[in-house]
């Protein structure tokens, strides 16, 4: 029975260190526009006619789709089984995690200008239970204006502004935080987000992987000026 694989890394790991061939079994115009690096297009109907003569049966083989609801990569990975491919894997997220999470990718759409490509990793983090003065010393000390507040994990639990901060300056992080702020993917096509941003009067945005795990902050301004500078590149 094939491995399914949840984590991206994993993945990744296959790929560098144990040269898996990565497959991808979507439609040939999705493969065109984004793919993983380095991963060839083998459609699920032309496995059966082309599997054994595209892939190297004694290397891993890691097959992906679109998400976790479609079934091409499962299906897929259970038919090279039976074609006699080894060592067979199931990317489960497929496609849009790995989009999603920020991580390199080949075709056109990844060339288009993202929130991941703009955000700001250089972030001043802090947990809920952290005294507030310490983070506004932090804030100060980096120039910023916004703290993202994290857990142990680095998942996102809320904001905190110096503004909001400095009349509390007192107090723990939970008691001034903005709880559950709006995030956003890596992958967010830069122009429509800034669209978004400008009518709801928002500054920034937090970027996080699909497991809530901050990546950056994005500002507005930041955003506007790359697409000056790179207009071909908007989405």
């Amino acid at each position: 029975m094939p491995t399914r694989l949840m984590d991206r890394e994993r993945v990744r790991r296959l790929a560098e260190e144990e040269q898996a061939q990565l497959v991808e079994v979507l439609p040939r115009e999705e493969y065109d526009q984004a793919h993983l690096p380095g991963a060839v297009h083998l459609w699920l109907r032309d496995l059966d006619r082309e599997a054994r003569s595209r892939l190297d049966p004694d290397r891993p083989v890691v097959v992906y789709c679109w998400d976790w609801l479609c079934d091409m990569s499962p299906r897929a990975a259970a038919r090279l089984e039976q074609l006699g491919f080894r060592e067979v894997y199931d990317y489960v997220p497929g496609k849009v995690d790995w989009l999603a999470a920020g991580l390199p990718a080949e075709g056109p759409a990844a060339r288009m200008l993202s929130a991941g490509d703009v955000a700001r990793r250089q972030v001043v983090t802090c947990r809920a239970d952290a005294p507030v003065g310490l983070v506004l010393d932090r804030l100060r000390e980096a120039g910023q204006e916004v703290g993202v507040v994290v857990d142990d994990e680095q998942v996102v639990t809320g904001l905190l502004r110096h503004r909001e901060a400095e009349a509390h300056p007192d107090g723990r992080v939970a008691q001034v935080m903005r709880p559950g702020p709006a995030t956003v993917r890596a992958n967010e096509p830069l122009g429509p987000l800034l669209e978004r941003m400008a009518k709801a009067r928002v500054r920034t945005v937090v970027v996080t992987t699909p497991e809530g795990r901050l990546l950056g902050l994005m500002n507005r301004t930041s955003g506007e000026q790359a697409l000056q500078k790179h207009p071909a590149m908007a989405a």
